[in-house]
């Protein structure tokens, strides 16, 4: 059992079971990740561990996923149930566990959550969950760009607005919404407007999310 598994075998692994194009991403996940830990002062070590191995499950089965989630006792809903993908981040988790002895629970949790979030999820599942979407590869459009600015200056800010982003793309597209990324943007919304908790660097709270 061990903290994070070695980086060559996790590629190795990975190099068997998903294309090139998603090692690229997961590779662009890693890095971003531990850069915004870093800036954040958070344990860049887990945090990118967590990037490299978020996307093990992505392209199980959908029968797979559902069976996985069954056994490790996941609760389970309607939208789950009829698109089964959203399983693959949980279902990461547990094969970081099972198949690469990841024990570490900050870094399970990452994994866990890089899809639809959760709220008050960990700073560090915070910047695999915004990772996920703003690593290089993704494309450079304004609001990609945007994002990226957003997740230099507030941590909770730059979760709440990737929210809006995937909220935004999932409306245009007419798919199904799950709850938890409604409850997601809503708590990091609030997260990022309290002085307490808004982790702002450059800019102010203000600012930012005005």
């Amino acid at each position: 059992m061990t903290l994070a598994p070695a980086r060559e075998n996790v590629l190795a692994w990975l190099s068997d079971r998903v294309p090139a194009a998603r090692i690229k991403h997961i590779l662009g996940v890693e890095q971003t990740a531990g850069d915004l830990a870093r800036h954040y002062g958070l344990d860049e070590a887990k945090a990118r561990s967590a990037g490299l191995l978020h996307d093990l499950a992505k392209y199980f089965k959908p029968q797979l996923l559902l069976q996985m989630a069954q056994k490790e006792g996941l609760e389970l809903d309607s939208v789950l149930e009829a698109h089964p993908h959203l399983l693959h981040a949980d279902a990461s988790a547990i094969v970081a566990r099972d198949e690469f002895g990841v024990v570490d629970r900050e870094i399970l949790e990452a994994i866990a959550n890089h899809t639809l979030g959760r709220p008050n999820m960990s700073q560090l599942s915070c910047t695999v969950f915004v990772a996920d979407t703003i690593e290089p590869s993704r494309g450079n459009t304004a609001q990609l760009e945007a994002l990226r600015e957003a997740s230099l200056q507030n941590l909770y800010a730059a979760v709440w607005q990737t929210s809006d982003y995937s909220l935004k793309y999932l409306l245009e597209t007419r798919c199904y919404i799950h709850p938890r990324t409604v409850l997601t943007r809503n708590w990091a919304l609030q997260m990022a407007r309290s002085p307490e908790t808004g982790n702002s660097t450059k800019k102010s709270i203000e600012q930012i999310t005005s």
